[in-house]
């Protein structure tokens, strides 16, 4: 466990105005002497709140601690790598106490005439809204780090335009993206990514466009600018990287039984353990070892459509289950005939087999003609943010204070 341990004076500013106002100033006076000791630290991996104070304060004053904060949080859900601070008299009873329940959140506990005062203080993003833009050499991820952005934004391209580019084939030198995001800070700290607003993806000459909108029901989903919806009945693929191994094929050589026989389907390499996911709704029909497959699983879709994962290392769901698009279905492994880990990937359209990366998936449900008066507005609002970044270095970034959300 990390701790640092030193004679310091606390800190007026550890004292949240809420925190003061709720139980009064004489704490902060009270806990501010010369003479404490601070000490701070980190909750270590597989270690509990009382393994980490129980070098610094009594097993009482720690269970007085965990029952007064209890009222505001519970410290048996600490977890690793979250730092706190304390501080204590010189007869090691506990004055001060402060963790870090995420960084969003402080839990502040401090002694008063009437024992523990707890309390939590809440702090909340700077939201910006941030542009960028960029051309591929080789690959999404590595453009995303050339214009000084992060993978998770790489991700979200991914899954938005999932349904009509598959990562692992299609993207092309060339290829170009531009992308209007909010963008989260804490002390002027970029911290992560929140809502794409809108995004361009130009792939082999193909313009595709991307609107987030939320309609009257309060859900969310992301349309062209026409209003037709992105999301379709199938993702392109079940992996969200990886690459082709192996081609559908009427007639391939089989590596490992050395003949020539129809690959029903597309291999996709990807490393051992890489999440695999259901590509629509619909019910497991099979789910277990079978063959050459190895360990396999079957989902059965509307529209006489039936997909085949194989090769899995681990199986998620059960035969019989209902499951959703994207939901996690199994791990890539090398079960079977297989000389590798892969995934084998397999499309049966009407009882007959199917290229999987030719399927025309069908369309989702169309906006809805009430929503439509408020989504032209969204539009012109976030394509306008994105011919902003037009005008922008293709390889620079912006950010600018958000405007209000109408």
């Amino acid at each position: 466990m990390a701790i640092g341990l030193a004679v310091l004076p606390i800190d007026p500013s550890f004292f949240s105005p809420s925190f003061l106002a709720k139980n009064g100033e004489s704490l902060a006076i009270a806990a501010m002497n010369p003479g404490f000791s601070v000490v701070r630290g980190e909750i270590e991996r597989g270690k509990t709140l009382a393994a980490a104070l129980s070098s610094i304060i009594s097993p009482r004053e720690i269970h007085e601690l965990v029952t007064n904060a209890r009222t505001s949080y519970d410290l048996k859900d600490v977890r690793p790598g979250q730092p706190f601070r304390l501080s204590v008299t010189p007869e090691g009873k506990l004055r001060t106490f402060a963790y870090a329940i995420d960084e969003l959140r402080t839990l502040r506990v401090a002694r008063g005439d009437n024992g523990l005062h707890t309390d939590i203080e809440s702090r909340h993003y700077e939201v910006r809204t941030g542009t960028a833009q960029g051309v591929i050499e080789s690959s999404l991820f590595e453009t995303i780090d050339a214009i000084g952005e992060r993978d998770e934004l790489a991700m979200e391209l991914s899954e938005i335009f999932a349904w009509d580019i598959d990562f692992n084939t299609a993207i092309k030198r060339g290829d170009t993206f531009r992308v209007a995001v909010e963008k989260l800070y804490l002390d002027g700290e970029l911290k992560r990514y929140g809502r794409v607003l809108a995004a361009q993806f130009v792939n082999g000459g193909r313009t595709l466009s991307a609107v987030r909108f939320e309609g009257h029901d309060g859900t969310s989903a992301y349309y062209e600018p026409s209003g037709n919806p992105l999301k379709k009945a199938f993702l392109k693929s079940p992996l969200r990287f990886s690459r082709v191994s192996s081609r559908f094929s009427r007639g391939r050589f089989h590596p490992v039984l050395h003949t020539t026989r129809a690959h029903n389907g597309t291999d996709l390499a990807a490393s051992h353990g890489t999440p695999v996911r259901a590509i629509g709704h619909g019910t497991v029909v099979t789910a277990g070892v079978q063959g050459g497959y190895g360990k396999l699983v079957v989902i059965r879709h509307n529209n006489g459509y039936t997909s085949y994962y194989g090769h899995l290392s681990r199986i998620m769901v059960r035969a019989g289950e209902r499951v959703t698009q994207s939901d996690l279905v199994g791990l890539v492994g090398a079960t079977g005939l297989a000389t590798g880990p892969h995934l084998h990937y397999g499309i049966m359209k009407n009882g007959a087999w199917a290229d999987p990366m030719r399927i025309q998936s069908p369309a989702a449900e169309p906006l809805r003609a009430e929503d439509r008066p408020a989504f032209e507005k969204e539009v012109t609002r976030v394509l306008g943010l994105l011919k902003a970044a037009e005008v922008q270095n293709a390889h620079r970034t912006t950010a600018a204070p958000n405007p209000p959300l109408s």
